[in-house]
């Protein structure tokens, strides 16, 4: 298909999709001819894990030494964080060491290190790999886990940026109790044990802070043992180092991931509507945290095996065919319909409308 003469509105979805890959594809060899380095993938992903476990651990430490203020240790830990996210997505996909088992396990377990607050990535793999074969339906548990479809209030606020909050509130909701036994159950495994563990102590650090802000208001500060004290040190430093970054990651990226991808009513395999690119100016200070997610994903969701580094330098590319093509960029009305794709008003453009018929 020659890139310069697809037209949206003599090319089916199908085509229009095909059309957006081979675009996007010529990009990325365009990229790795232009940068040889680029052709040494496995050796990027290392360098890269390396760069932000290392960052993490040095903000980690300036921060405890005194050298670094809190929020400034938060912001860059959850920035260091969201490029394993990155790297494990990559994994999931065997871009990394496809054939080096050992490697390829090791930067798994190192990502999931990084962000404690996750599932297990190795079931995370299943997960997402049928993701992509059902986006868009109820059986795409990766997305309904992290709210796609859910209409919008506090609720969907609470589960949003609270992996462990959103299996309870979904517990809660379980009409029998072979179901709700069936969620907690199915909570367990794929958090055991570090995002228990990461939970556990951010609801410890909300409450022990909570119940401190109370106690001084009321005039009665609560006298705590020594060794909750000392316990407390520690999650409090953990709740800067670590819980927190990811608990800010957690909800930009959830937050962004959500509503970019439409649920319920899109047609099966059509990957035009599976997303819409998601990049306004105002959600800067998410994507911050999502290595702008909302602007790059919905190039994943045409050419998978492109790895993010490549996405993101694709994107002036990718986004000029994918408008052409019909993919919607910043349809805020995602937010009012719980990420249906069906519209009635009659703002498309026209070429757009007809290549859809």
């Amino acid at each position: 298909m020659n890139r310069t003469s697809a037209s949206p509105q003599r090319l089916n979805a199908a085509q229009r999709s095909a059309h957006i890959r081979e675009v996007v594809l010529a990009s990325g060899v365009e990229l790795r001819k232009r940068y040889p380095i680029l052709n040494h993938q496995g050796a990027l992903g290392a360098g890269i894990l390396a760069f932000a476990l290392v960052a993490m651990i040095g903000s980690a430490a300036l921060y405890i030494t005194g050298h670094m203020a809190w929020w400034a240790c938060l912001l860059l830990n959850a920035f260091f964080a969201s490029l394993t996210h990155e790297l494990e997505h990559d994994l999931i996909h065997s871009m990394y060491f496809r054939k080096q088992r050992v490697p390829h396990n090791l930067m798994m377990g190192l990502v999931w290190l990084a962000r404690p607050s996750t599932i297990n990535p190795w079931i995370r793999r299943h997960l997402h790999l049928n993701h992509h074969k059902v986006s868009g339906t109820e059986t795409d548990m990766e997305e309904r886990a992290i709210t796609n479809g859910e209409p919008w209030g506090f609720a969907r606020l609470l589960m949003v940026g609270d992996n462990v909050m959103s299996a309870f509130i979904r517990m809660l909701r379980a009409k029998t109790w072979a179901h709700k036994f069936s969620i907690i159950k199915r909570t367990l495994k794929v958090y055991a044990p570090p995002a228990l563990v990461h939970w556990g102590a951010w609801y410890v650090f909300l409450g022990f802070h909570a119940a401190n802000g109370i106690a001084q208001m009321l005039g009665a500060p609560i006298e705590w043992s020594a060794t909750t004290l000392s316990v407390m040190q520690v999650i409090d430093i953990a709740a800067v180092v670590i819980i927190g970054p990811n608990v800010l990651r957690t909800f930009c990226l959830h937050f962004v991931s959500s509503n970019m991808h439409y649920y319920g009513d899109v047609e099966p395999g059509n990957v035009i509507q599976q997303t819409q690119v998601l990049n306004p100016w105002w959600m800067w200070p998410l994507q911050a945290f999502c290595f702008n997610f909302g602007s790059s994903h919905g190039i994943h969701h045409f050419v998978v095996k492109e790895p993010f580094y490549i996405r993101q330098m694709t994107v002036p590319v990718a986004h000029k065919v994918m408008r052409e093509m019909g993919v919607r960029f910043n349809d805020f009305g995602t937010f009012a319909r719980a990420n249906r794709f069906v519209r009635k008003d009659a703002t498309e453009p026209r070429q757009v409308r007809a290549a859809q018929v």
